[in-house]
Formats: structure tokens, C-alpha cells, sequence
């Protein structure tokens, strides 16, 4: 039985990130991966879907390009390039992972990891014993049980959807998350007739109804069915009930884009005795029930995000490795983005959850037209937003979202204010590139009444 200081469990975000830290810092590492280094992020969720984004924002662009003084004839996708530029953007990052795991001499098998009792794991057939162990096996696709799903060829999920070999001229996508609004929009700027079926009353539900609805409104060539239930699937058409009504969407393909849920079987986690809830019960310090075993990621249900499984990972092996007070993650500053037509960020809570835990806030929202950038490069015509929460007393920021372009790159300046805990003045004293659309916050935090 071979022996490491640290077996982990999983090579997704989570999981690498753990292992490469922790044999950085000169600990003996053995990572289990049955399927590829990356996880679902990098090989069938983020990554790929912001290859494809690319490809097809070039494509969309070029189109519209004569407004700005610039014409281009004959503009065409090529679905077949479009796929090979998607899948060299992933083994090329897929060989970046491996690389830096061999480098810092973390032993790699590409089989499954099962926990067995006392700090043991079986990978492969073979037993192990790690002192500490990591848990990161990540999340599944939801597939409700809706009749006429099971063993149809005409649904699929976000994985079956990456690999398709030519694109539909019809896609429903049931959900209305952020798989199915990225998905909707990749797909309706090519072209596709797109509908959008969502249960609830808006999409995206962690956003402020209002930021949502901006995003909606800005996704020209989808059509969207709010408050909707689908009742069945016949092939490729949808039925679904919406204000006591049936109603029905004919499509070519059919996505399945509910949402995903953390991967909780096949590892021993209920063989051992690992506490569940919605995932893998974790304190702040990624700590499970069982001494020595942690857990990271998707699996846990706290934040199903790469960057919060990074976050995850690097806590637990900091933990790991101890030597000072230990680290922790604080949920309330991990931000969030939407890449779709437009994009969207965000951080902290939104007006609702501040109301659910008692906060008293003000809020603001400005128009991103006031940034000289956004107006230099989309006119008058583009969506965008930029809303500020802060409570009323203290005027501590306690919420920042955005809609529109670079939204995802500009966020994680508001998730720096949020961890430093500035008030609406101390913004206001920062000093803003320009003409940026990093300036959207700067003007909103402004547009805050003076507080004598």
C-alpha cells in the first residue's frame, strides 16, 4: 500500500489547484481523474463555451461592422473550424494542467477514486493511504423526469450540445440559468431560431429582477416563455403550460439546461458516513465530518463556479499545510458572470437576500451610455447597467452588478471593495481608468446621495 501525505480525489478546478499547492509546498500528492484533467470546466462547461462565444461574437460583429466605418463582404461561419478552434482551446489548456501537475511532482492516475474507512482510497484496484484527503468530484447535469426525456436523441445537455456535428435551424433549451442563456445566446446569433422556456418569472434568479430583465430585453433573436412548466417532450417538440394554458415549441434540438447538481455517488461517500445535505457538508475551512478529509468545489453545493472551486482549493490546502491561524472562504464575495449577449457580473447580494437577512439598504443604478468607452464601441443601442447596494447606515457596498461588455472583467474590482468592505465615499476617493467601462461603478457610486 503506497502512502501520500495528501490523496485527492477529482482533477477538476478544485481539485488540481489543491494538488498543485500542495506539492509546490513539498508534499507527496497522488490525484485521482478518471476522465480528463480540467473537469467540466475546462472540458465540456467554461471553457469550450467561451471558445465558441468567441467565434461566433467575431462572426456576429463582422456583420454589423459597417456602422462603424468598416465593411466586410461575404462574412460566413464555418460550424467545422468553429469546433476545431474550440477543441485546440482545450487540449491546449488540457496539456497546461498536466504540465504543471507533473512539475511540481504530483502523481496522477487517470482511473476513479473511492474513500474507503480510515483515510484510505482505492484507485484502480489499488489502495492507497493519504494523510489528508481531498474530495473534488464535481457536479452532474439535472435531468428532470419529464416524459418523453429518457432515451430521446432529440434532447440533450450541454455536453451533447458542444459536440454537435451541425447546427440546428430550431433550439428550445429548457432552463433559463446561465447554461441556457449562454447556450441561447451562441446559438441565436448564428442564426437559430431560439426559445427559451423558464418556470420562473424571470431568468437568471440570483440576479435583481431588474439586472435580469436587462439582460433578457438585450438578447435580440430569442424568444423567451416565462412562467412556464413543460408538461412532456414528443421528439423534438416541447409542451409545456403557462397561465393555466398548454402551449408547444417545435425545435430541431431540444437542450436540457436546469441546472446541475453535485456528484455524490460512486466515491463512498454514504459507504463512510460523509455528511449530505444539498452536497458535502463543509465548514468555511472546507472541512468535512471526518477528520483529515475535505472537500472542494461542486461537490460541496456552495458555489457551483471554477473560480470558487479555485477558491475552495487553495483554502483546504492551506489548511492542510497549516503553520498559521488557517484560511477560510467568505461566500459572500465570490462573484459571479454570465457570458451572453450581453454579458453580466456580479457580486454580493442582491436587494431581495439583504431584505431576507434584515439589512436596511440604498441602491442605485446607472446606465452604462455615461462610459465614453461603451458609447465609442456600441453606440447608443446596446444594453447596460451598473447597480450599487449599500446599507443605509454605514453605506458599506454590500452588492455590485453589471450588464454589459467586459462586465466579467471588471467584477472582480467590486469583489475587491466588497472583501475590504468600502463604504459608497471610499469608492468615490478611488481613481478610475478612462474612458473604461470600470467607470459604470465609479458613476453609480456617485450617483448615491450625499450623506451629511
Amino acid at each position: 500500500m503506497a502512502e501520500y501525505d495528501v490523496i485527492v480525489i477529482g482533477g477538476g478546478p478544485g481539485g488540481y489547484i489543491a494538488a498543485e499547492r500542495l506539492a509546490a509546498a513539498g508534499r507527496s500528492v497522488l490525484l485521482a481523474e478518471p476522465v480528463s484533467l480540467g473537469g467540466t470546466c475546462l472540458n465540456v462547461g467554461c471553457i469550450p463555451t467561451k471558445a465558441l462565444l468567441n467565434s461566433v461574437k467575431l462572426y456576429h460583429q463582422s456583420q454589423r461592422s459597417a456602422q462603424f466605418g468598416v465593411t466586410a463582404e461575404s462574412v460566413a461561419y464555418d460550424w467545422a473550424g468553429i469546433q476545431a478552434w474550440k477543441n485546440m482551446t482545450i487540449s491546449t489548456l488540457v496539456g497546461g494542467v498536466s504540465k504543471m501537475l507533473s512539475k511540481h511532482g504530483v502523481e496522477v492516475v487517470k482511473a476513479p477514486g473511492r474513500l474507503l474507512a480510515g483515510n484510505q482510497v482505492e484507485v484502480d484496484g489499488v489502495c492507497h493511504q493519504g494523510r489528508d484527503i481531498i474530495v473534488a468530484t464535481g457536479s452532474v447535469p439535472v435531468w428532470p423526469n419529464i416524459p418523453g426525456v429518457a432515451d430521446n436523441p432529440g434532447v440533450v445537455d450541454s455536453t451533447g450540445l458542444l459536440s454537435i456535428d451541425q447546427v440546428p435551424r430550431r433550439l428550445a433549451i429548457i432552463g433559463g440559468g446561465v447554461i441556457g442563456v449562454e447556450f441561447a445566446s451562441i446559438f441565436s446569433r448564428l442564426g437559430v431560431a431560439v426559445q427559451v422556456i423558464e418556470m420562473m418569472d424571470e431568468i437568471l434568479p440570483f440576479m435583481d429582477p431588474d439586472m435580469a430583465r436587462c439582460v433578457r430585453t438585450g438578447m435580440s433573436g430569442v424568444e423567451f416563455q416565462l412562467g412556464a412548466t413543460v408538461e412532456s417532450i414528443d421528439g423534438t417538440t416541447v409542451r409545456y403550460s403557462k397561465a393555466g394554458k398548454a402551449a408547444s415549441v417545435e425545435a430541431d434540438l431540444v437542450l436540457m439546461a436546469v441546472g446541475r447538481r453535485p456528484q455524490l455517488e460512486g466515491w463512498g461517500a454514504q459507504e463512510i458516513g460523509v455528511n449530505l445535505d444539498r452536497g458535502v457538508v463543509v465548514d468555511d475551512r472546507m472541512r468535512t465530518n471526518l477528520e483529515h478529509v475535505w472537500a472542494v468545489g461542486d461537490v460541496t453545493g456552495k458555489s457551483l463556479l471554477a473560480h470558487a472551486a479555485y477558491r475552495m482549493g487553495e483554502v483546504a490546502a492551506a489548511n492542510i499545510l497549516g503553520g498559521g491561524p488557517g484560511q477560510s472562504v467568505r461566500w459572500d464575495t465570490i462573484p459571479w458572470a454570465v457570458y451572453a449577449y450581453p454579458e453580466a457580473a456580479g457580486v454580493g447580494l442582491t436587494a431581495a437576500e439583504c431584505a431576507r437577512r434584515g439589512i436596511a439598504v440604498e441602491q442605485v443604478t446607472t446606465p452604462l451610455v455615461q462610459s465614453g468607452r461603451f458609447v465609442a464601441e456600441h453606440g447608443l443601442s446596446r444594453t447596460g447597467l451598473v447597480k450599487v447596494i449599500a446599507e443605509t447606515d454605514s453605506r458599506v457596498i454590500r452588492g455590485v452588478q453589471m450588464v454589459g461588455p467586459y462586465a466579467p472583467e471588471t467584477i472582480w474590482g467590486a469583489a475587491a471593495v466588497l472583501e475590504m468592505e468600502f463604504t459608497v465615499e471610499d469608492v468615490q476617493q478611488l481613481v478610475f481608468p478612462h474612458p473604461s467601462i470600470s467607470e459604470g461603478i465609479r458613476e453609480a457610486v456617485w450617483a448615491f446621495p450625499r450623506k451629511d
